[in-house]
């Protein structure tokens, strides 16, 4: 078998652009994989038919060798864009080799651990009390989810006294907490805007009395040690990592005991081949993954396969898409779980390839915050 064109797709789900690679071969087997948006969206159809040049003509099934060949035609580490585009060819060919072989990735990866992948609900804002409940609430009736994850910051995080938004942040947990059924977790994403570790420690401390899952991100990622400074202080899981590229960087958290979850995104390292790696690497640590998914319905079809075949998994980032007419067929949760496939070869869903011959893209990009003193922040 040998791999024959390639070919992408710049489209949509819900609010945020979305790119999709397909892969073709001579045994009219087509590939399917998810590119994660860093921005600018536009650079990555360029960049993947460059990419193409490099294992045109090769079996798809040979996926870790096309993997190491395309992060060796980089020479310099290939940063975010070129990991995404990576990233994206890697699950084009995992489909195709399980699409070969009738089975689903899964299988490829030694076989399922787990009978179900659980997943929690990402609600990333701060609403007001009522309406914070009355969605968790929502979300339970219709996914069975039972975990979930908002923001910490009920006001701007660079304005004001820092210790009254940990006050503010704990009253509210407190108050979610007395309302909410008592085995529903929630964890909470301080979005890597912290540059100061005792106010990411006051924060945390202020969080542990009502018992999060965990508190993500709550320092910005580039410097490790601080990271295992910060872990060895804190009473609640410290979780991170959907900052970082390869399993390098993570072996240089996980060397300075920074994290008790990490969170990869499989869209971000390079695909699933270097995303076992990473996980490994954690599993000799006693760390577990919970990996970073806030993508499309077939980059989720991504991590229900890696989460099914790996030991240390522990929960799946998972956000409900309400528009993505590409996506024939996603993975839907059923009592707060996602249900493997196990009749259907490859990612188990299909691609609509027509709906996607509609450029739907739409702008989206962060916006930069000011300080109170005109300086910019982290958004």
């Amino acid at each position: 078998m040998k791999i024959t064109g390639l070919r992408s797709y710049m489209s949509r789900v819900d609010e945020r652009p979305r790119l999709l690679v397909a892969i073709d071969t001579d045994a009219g087997i087509t590939g399917w994989g998810e590119a994660y948006s860093h921005g600018p969206d536009r650079a990555l159809p360029p960049l993947l038919d460059w990419l193409f040049h490099q294992f045109d003509g090769e079996d798809p099934r040979r996926v870790t060798f096309i993997h190491q060949k395309l992060i060796q035609q980089s020479r310099f580490p290939p940063g975010a864009l070129g990991l995404a585009a990576i990233a994206a060819i890697d699950h084009a060919l995992w489909d195709i080799a399980a699409r070969a072989a009738g089975v689903p990735v899964y299988q490829l990866l030694g076989g399922h651990v787990r009978d179900r992948v659980q997943v929690y609900c990402g609600v990333y804002t701060a609403p007001e009390i009522d309406e914070a409940v009355a969605e968790i609430e929502r979300q339970h009736r219709e996914g069975g989810y039972t975990a979930f994850k908002l923001s910490p910051y009920r006001s701007s995080p660079y304005k004001g006294r820092w210790g009254e938004l940990c006050d503010t942040a704990a009253e509210w947990f407190a108050e979610m907490r007395r309302r909410l059924p008592s085995h529903f977790e929630i964890a909470f994403d301080a979005h890597a805007k912290i540059t100061e570790p005792i106010r990411a420690l006051q924060l945390a401390d202020a969080l542990a009395p009502y018992d999060p899952l965990f508190l993500e991100e709550p320092l910005r990622p580039e410097h490790m040690p601080a990271w295992g400074a910060l872990k060895a202080q804190m009473r609640i899981p410290l979780a991170t990592g959907e900052s970082l590229y390869n399993r390098f960087e993570f072996l240089a958290l996980l060397s300075a005991g920074g994290a008790d979850i990490i969170q990869p995104d499989i869209a971000v390292v390079g695909g699933l081949t270097e995303m076992r790696r990473i996980a490994d690497l954690a599993d000799a640590h006693f760390v577990t993954v919970a990996p970073h998914n806030p993508m499309g319905p077939l980059a989720t079809a991504h991590n229900v396969h890696f989460a099914a075949a790996q030991p240390n998994f522990r929960i799946l980032e998972y956000k409900p898409p309400t528009r993505a007419p590409w996506a024939v067929d996603p993975y839907l949760p059923v009592d707060g779980f996602l249900e493997l496939r196990p009749d259907r070869p490859g990612w188990g869903m299909d691609v609509n390839e027509d709906a996607l011959k509609v450029d739907e893209y739409l702008h989206w990009e962060r916006r930069i915050e000011r300080r109170a003193d005109g300086s910019t922040a982290y958004p």
